[in-house]
């Protein structure tokens, strides 16, 4: 059997680097200006025949995508060995392609659906938005500064997890990755906050 880029072995290539691109989209934060890739979570209800077969909906889609093309190249290339141990030689692209997908599908819809069981969900119909002004949150990826925010994770009251973008409430100041900040206000769809041990606060 060849390496991971010989012919046979190219479909599951191609989803390891789609994985590598979603990893990289994540960690920049380049999905927060991209669009909600999340959206479609609240679309799908999980105790749907269609959530149930694939596990949809019990993750954020972008979430499910990344641990569905993980399984289907790593099952796929471990069959592709298996075969060629048996048979002597792997299947072509199209079959192990095929064999690749009818394996990993079952085995991501129990893994997705374990997991979804204590995923976070970032969203909820039951708190406004509104309801985040005056949380604290914490500072995940990139420094905040004035034209520049940074994605900020914050709790509402029934302890689920918002992602939101935040910049510095005043003008000169930053607010590093890790810090923890205190949302004072929002204007559409960006919030603005303190250091959350600075010398500011909410009257």
């Amino acid at each position: 059997m060849g390496g991971l880029l010989a012919p046979e072995n190219l479909p599951f290539a191609v989803a390891l680097a789609l994985l590598a691109l979603l990893v990289v989209v994540q960690v920049t934060g380049l999905s927060d200006f991209l669009g909600d890739a999340d959206s479609g979570d609240g679309d799908i209800d999980a105790g749907s025949a269609l959530a149930s077969v694939t596990g949809i909906g019990a993750l954020p889609f972008i979430v499910w995508l990344s641990f569905f093309l993980a399984t289907f190249a790593l099952v796929g290339l471990s069959l592709q060995q298996l075969v060629a141990a048996f048979f002597g030689s792997p299947f072509g692209p199209g079959a192990a392609t095929g064999m690749g997908l009818i394996a990993a599908w079952p085995v991501n819809t129990a893994i997705t659906r374990l997991i979804g069981r204590i995923w976070p969900h970032d969203e909820t119909t039951a708190v406004s938005v509104d309801a985040l002004v005056g949380k604290r949150g914490i500072v995940q990826i990139g420094k905040a500064m004035r034209g520049n925010p940074a994605r900020v994770a914050v709790r509402d009251m029934h302890g689920q997890t918002h992602f939101v973008m935040a910049e510095p409430h005043e003008d000169s100041a930053t607010l590093s990755e890790g810090a923890q900040v205190l949302l004072v206000r929002r204007e559409g769809e960006l919030f603005y906050a303190i250091d959350a041990d600075g010398p500011l606060r909410l009257t």
